[in-house]
Parts: C-alpha cells; sequence; structure tokens
C-alpha cells in the first residue's frame, strides 16, 4: 500500500503541474478533514495471570487493514505549518499464534483501537506549481481501546476468550509526507501518509490477568484543506 500512495503521489506531481497554473502560498489559519486506510503492524502481546499458578503467555497477533478518520486545526505560515489533530484508527485482528506453544488461533472477533490527539509541524515545500510536497511528524497521546477479544485453538477447536476490554492513554508519535494540491485559493486537495506508533500500553480490567501491547500502523489518507 505504501508503495502504490508513493507512485500514485509521483504521478499527480509529474502530471498535475503541466495543466494547473501557479498558485503563491497562502498563509493563514485552515481546518481539514481526511479519510484513508489504517494498517497495522503485526504486534506482540504479553498476558499474565495473577495469583496461584501464574503464567505468562506471549502472543503474536496479525491485522486486517481498517480506518483512518481524522481532522486538524492550524496555522500555515507559509513554509511552516503547525497543527493539532484529531483522529481515530481501528485494526480488525485477523490471527493469533501463542509463542510458546506455537498454537494457532483463528476465527478470532477482537480489534484495537487508538483515539490520538497530536501536535504536528509540516515543512511545506513551495515552487512554481499548485502541487506542495511536504513532511514532517507530531507527538501527543492516544487512547488504545482493547476490545473483547476471543478465538479458536486450531489444535482442541475450542473457543476462548483471549484478551478483556479495557482502555489505556499513552504518549504517541507520528512522522510522514504527503502532497497538497490547491484546488482554489482557499481549497486543496491533501494526499498523506503517516507512520504511526504508540509506547507499550496496559490492559488490567480483568482482575486476574495484565495484557500488555503497543500499536504501529501505515495510514494513507485523502482529505480536504480549507485555508481563511
Amino acid at each position: 500500500m505504501k508503495k502504490t500512495l508513493i507512485a500514485f503521489s509521483a504521478f499527480v506531481a509529474l502530471t498535475f503541474p503541466a495543466i494547473c497554473p501557479a498558485s503563491p502560498p497562502h498563509p493563514g489559519p485552515y481546518v481539514s478533514g481526511f479519510f484513508g486506510v489504517s494498517v497495522p503492524i503485526n504486534t506482540d502481546v504479553t498476558s499474565t495471570t495473577s495469583g496461584p499458578g501464574a503464567k505468562t503467555f506471549n502472543d503474536r497477533v496479525e491485522f486486517d487493514p481498517n480506518i483512518n478518520i481524522g481532522g486538524t486545526g492550524g496555522f500555515d505560515f507559509g513554509f511552516l505549518r503547525v497543527e493539532g489533530e484529531l483522529s481515530y484508527k481501528n485494526g480488525e485482528m485477523s490471527k493469533i499464534t501463542e509463542q510458546n506453544s506455537g498454537t494457532r488461533i483463528t476465527n478470532v472477533d477482537g480489534r484495537l483501537g487508538a483515539l490520538a490527539m497530536m501536535f504536528n509541524a509540516f515543512l511545506d515545500l513551495h515552487n512554481d506549481t499548485r502541487v506542495t510536497p511536504y513532511f514532517g511528524g507530531g507527538v501527543g497521546f492516544a487512547t488504545l481501546y482493547l476490545s473483547d477479544t476471543f478465538g479458536t485453538e486450531t489444535t482442541t477447536g475450542n473457543r476462548t476468550r483471549l484478551y478483556w476490554s479495557d482502555d489505556d492513554t499513552v504518549f504517541a508519535y507520528q512522522a510522514g509526507a504527503g502532497l497538497e494540491i490547491a484546488l482554489t485559493k482557499m481549497l486543496s486537495l491533501d494526499l498523506g501518509y503517516r507512520y504511526f506508533g504508540a509506547t507499550k500500553a496496559k490492559f488490567n480490567n480483568h482482575s486476574s490477568t495484565t495484557t500488555e501491547l503497543k500499536i504501529e500502523s501505515h495510514n494513507a489518507s485523502v482529505g480536504l484543506r480549507i485555508k481563511f
């Protein structure tokens, strides 16, 4: 997906300038909204039971792609933009492998979501066209939501609860790049890629089990930006 986005962005950058006249930078406040896809990276999950006979389970969790949606508000200084961002990303668990025994879990029903509040800064590489490449990143906080998760063991056929629902707020960060394509002096199209990550979260809603994991994802989006 990342390669596809890069190829598409390169195509736009090469062809769009030929059909659009140049547009100068337009500093000022702006708001934007975006929608796209989030591709979570496989992650390791550690579950620890307490009390007599306490055990630790190490799982490898795989995800299916899901939504990436959000909005921003900020100020464009001409070559530097600073903004606040509110976004939500979600990943559906598809497969789980118990690392200690190699047992595979299928028919997984569970998800991991991230509601993030970020402070971003981007450098805009203005030129003589309406297509402006940019790059940058941001830091902030994300509340991770782990759902009740069930799965079927391939060796026994038993369907069990693997994780209990809970949430935790952790430090988050992101970096990325994209293209801003000016449609008018006030309206522009934004094609973006972000790598998003967060520090390890700890879930302990169930009295006898603690679950720890972190989220990392590749995110592609299409958005509209309105400058005032």
